[in-house]
C-alpha cells in the first residue's frame, strides 16, 4: 500500500524517484489483476464473494507482515535518550504537511488525485457494463488493464526523468507532477463521449500514463520538504487527507449521475479536478519548493 513508501527513505535523494517508481509497479499488476479477479468471482459466485475472499486476502497478508518486518537497526552513536527526544507527537507530521506550503499544496493535489482516481475505478466497469454490455469479469479487467499497462511505462519514466533533471532543479519534480495530472486530464474530457471501444481504452491509456507521473513523486517531493525523522508521520498525514477526500468520490458522482442520467457526465468532472489541481502544483512548485527544502537542508 502507499504507506509502504516510507520504508524506501533510506535512498538517496537522487535516485529516490526512481526506486519508487519500481517499487510502484507491483501495485499496478496487483490493481490490473485485482479488476478482473473481483469481476470474475462476482460473475461466478455473486458480489458478496469478492468481498470475503479479498477480506480474508488481507487479513492473512497482514498477519504475515506483522511476523515479517523488521524495524530497522539505529546507528549505535544514536543514544536511547536521543531516540527519546527526537520521536515525534501524534499529530506532529499533520502540523508540519500543513504548515508547509510545498507539502500542504502537494497533500491538496494527492486529494485531487485519489478522488478521481477512487472515482475512475468505482464508476468506469460499471460504464462498461451500461454503454458496451461487458461482463462483470471483462468490465473489471479491461477498466484496469489498459490504464495499469500504460502507467507501468508512465511511471518507470517519470522516476527517470525525475531523478535525472532534480540534480540541476529539485523543482522538476514537483512540475512533473503537475504536468502528469494537466495532461492525464485531457484523456477524461473524452471518455465519455460518443467513441468506439478501442477509442476508450486508448483514453485509459493516455490517463494511466500520465497519472502516473503523479505517482512516481509523491513521496520523493514529501520527503524533499519535511524532516528526515517525521518522514512515516507526514506520509500518514498526506494520506489519511488524500483518502479521506477520495472517498467522497462515489458518493458525488453518483449524485451527479441520478441528477444528469448518465455516467458519461461525471468524467469531464474528474478532468476539472486535476487541472485545477496540476495548475496549483505547477505554481507552488515555483514559488516555495526550493524555500521549503532549504529551511529542512541547511
Amino acid at each position: 500500500g502507499p504507506a509502504n513508501y516510507s520504508l524506501l527513505g533510506q535512498y538517496h535523494t537522487d535516485t529516490r524517484a526512481r526506486a519508487m517508481s519500481i517499487h510502484q509497479t507491483s501495485y499496478y499488476v496487483g490493481v490490473i489483476l485485482a479488476g478482473w479477479l473481483a469481476g470474475y468471482i462476482a460473475d461466478k459466485l455473486g458480489w458478496q464473494y469478492s468481498f470475503i475472499i479479498f477480506g480474508a486476502a488481507g487479513i492473512i497478508w497482514g498477519i504475515v507482515m506483522a511476523f515479517r518486518l523488521k524495524d530497522k537497526e539505529m546507528p549505535d552513536r544514536h543514544s536511547r535518550l536521543d531516540r527519546e527526544s527526537q520521536k515525534p507527537g501524534i499529530f506532529d507530521g499533520f502540523k508540519t504537511v500543513f504548515t508547509t506550503p510545498t507539502a500542504l499544496v502537494l497533500t491538496i493535489g494527492f486529494s485531487g488525485f485519489i478522488f478521481v482516481i477512487t472515482g475512475y475505478m468505482t464508476w468506469v466497469p460499471a460504464f462498461l457494463q451500461e454503454e458496451f454490455g461487458q461482463t462483470q469479469a471483462a468490465a473489471g479487467f479491461n477498466s484496469m488493464f489498459w490504464t495499469y499497462l500504460a502507467a507501468f511505462a508512465g511511471v518507470l519514466l517519470a522516476g527517470t526523468l525525475s531523478d535525472k533533471f532534480a540534480v540541476r532543479d529539485r523543482k522538476v519534480r514537483m512540475v512533473i507532477q503537475g504536468v502528469g495530472l494537466i495532461l492525464g486530464a485531457a484523456f477524461l474530457f473524452f471518455v465519455g463521449s460518443n467513441m468506439t471501444l478501442w477509442l476508450i481504452y486508448l483514453c485509459f491509456a493516455g490517463w494511466g500514463f500520465f497519472r502516473a507521473f503523479f505517482d512516481a513523486n509523491i513521496y520523493t517531493v514529501l520527503y524533499d520538504v519535511t524532516p528526515a525523522r517525521l518522514h512515516a508521520s507526514c506520509s500518514s498525514a498526506l494520506i489519511t487527507t488524500g483518502f479521506a477526500v477520495g472517498a467522497l468520490a462515489p458518493v458525488i458522482l453518483g449524485a451527479m449521475k441520478d441528477s444528469m442520467g448518465s455516467l458519461s457526465a461525471t468524467f469531464p468532472v474528474l478532468g476539472a479536478v486535476w487541472i485545477v489541481c496540476g495548475i496549483l502544483m505547477l505554481i507552488v512548485s515555483r514559488t516555495h519548493y526550493q524555500k521549503d527544502y532549504d529551511k529542512i537542508n541547511r
